[in-house]
């Protein structure tokens, strides 16, 4: 791994953003013989990588958008227990990510940028090995795989077309009879009928810890750690120059912007724009509960995620798109959850601690990974959607290696900054 030697001076690079991916990214430039400040201008760890389901998805191949979705969003959006949530005052502020968002629903793309989603999974499935391993800290993912569960037939048959696609990219999925799937998952109740189950997936122990191991190695390792908000950025001929902060300014040879659903305004500050929109997701805790699945849990009907933490059992759901600072709506989320609790046997929602977070989504589920076609000495890494934490060791290798001007070892131009985001980077020329 490329170092810099004794008598070379270090180059000062500043990652923008402390979430999962942020603080992957400052691990690794610092391993490759950066001077890294980290810039965050919360607590390190607590926006989305705090709040989310704690997985690992290895087996998340398909997009967010599929064939058909079109025909059946009005009965989504009308169905008030529905997670899939477009909070119509932001209407305009959304609707160019939607007209992008609509056309990635032609089948061709669907299918392309499912196999851009799975060739990234594939480098993801061993990226956080060596880094908790350095860190002491193997502990904090355990391979336990993840059971998609199904109250109603007729929610399995809708589920068919992205089982097939994951068998496409190689994921095992093992579908399963009620009596079995409660074998395989005690804490299942009778409610569910059927199920897939995706040995694959790993899952996360606790979120925050994660994101503070690799962020307290970050300070170990001589690295800086700043809470600051950016303000703005100097440039010149070979990039950006100075970061600027409420703070002061920082002179910088190396910029990487891995600020999740902020990423939008910081890369507009360099003048560029990017298709991002902050997709809000919310969580409930719940301390202790009769019956805590060892295998983590998706209601298929109602698109809830069930799993235990080490703090305890938590219940997400929601993609509600709208402003980053909109009002939240914690009572329709719980409405979703207590749809789903019975899937889990003697469970009563007695919610310790709420939350929600804004993911970076992007209208092609994949994420913005490269070089500003601006400023040369400037990266992007944000934009995974539900996967930061499964992407996170992954991008910040990546980040690594377009630093140094060295090649990944597989293709990442379909994550591209200057791409349509709506598929059609990714299909031959004719098509698109």
């Amino acid at each position: 791994m490329s170092q810099a030697s004794p008598n070379e001076s270090k180059q000062r690079a500043f990652v923008l953003g402390g979430g999962i991916v942020g603080a992957c990214c400052a691990f690794t430039l610092l391993r490759r013989g950066y001077d890294v400040t980290l810039i965050e201008k919360d607590a390190p760890g607590h926006a989305a990588s705090f709040g989310n389901s704690a997985s690992i998805g290895l087996a998340s191949v398909p997009p967010l958008g599929t064939p058909g979705m079109l025909r059946d969003l009005p009965r989504m959006l009308l169905d008030p227990m529905h997670p899939l949530v477009i909070r119509w005052r932001h209407l305009p502020q959304t609707l160019p990510w939607l007209l992008r968002f609509r056309r990635t629903l032609a089948p061709e793309r669907v299918e392309a940028i499912a196999g851009a989603r799975a060739a990234l999974l594939s480098q993801a499935g061993t990226a956080y090995d060596g880094l908790l391993t350095e860190l002491g800290r193997p502990d904090l993912i355990r391979h336990t795989g993840l059971i998609f569960a199904y109250e109603s037939r007729a929610a399995f048959a809708a589920s068919r077309g992205g089982i097939a696609q994951r068998r496409r990219h190689g994921i095992e999925a093992q579908e399963l009879e009620g009596p079995a799937l409660r074998e395989l998952e005690p804490a299942l109740s009778d409610r569910a009928v059927c199920g897939v189950h995706y040995p694959i997936v790993q899952t996360v122990i606790n979120p925050l810890a994660l994101t503070e191991a690799i962020v307290d190695a970050v300070r170990a390792r001589g690295g800086r750690v700043l809470r600051e908000t950016v303000r703005g950025f100097e440039t010149g001929a070979t990039g950006v120059t100075q970061v600027v902060t409420d703070a002061g300014r920082h002179a910088s040879d190396l910029v990487v912007i891995a600020a999740g659903a902020w990423s939008k305004a910081l890369v507009a500050l360099l003048g560029e724009a990017v298709s991002l929109v902050a997709e809000r997701g919310y969580h409930i805790m719940m301390d202790s509960a009769p019956n805590m699945p060892a295998i983590p849990l998706v209601s298929g009907d109602r698109n809830v995620s069930i799993v235990t933490l080490s703090t305890g059992l938590r219940m997400t759901t929601m993609a509600e798109l709208t402003a980053i600072d909109a009002p939240p709506d914690h009572a329709r989320a719980l409405r979703i959850f207590q749809g789903a609790a019975g899937l889990i046997r003697g469970l009563e929602l007695n919610v310790a601690t709420r939350w929600l977070g804004s993911r970076p989504s992007t209208p092609d589920s994949l994420p913005v990974i490269g070089r500003s076609p601006r400023h040369r000495n400037v990266i992007y890494a944000f934009g995974h959607g539900h996967l930061g934490v499964t992407f996170g060791a992954v991008t910040g290798a990546i980040v690594g290696t377009l630093a140094r001007d060295e090649r990944p070892n597989f293709d990442i131009t379909p994550y591209r900054p200057d791409r349509r985001f709506d598929g059609s980077h990714l299909l031959p020329r004719k098509a698109a």
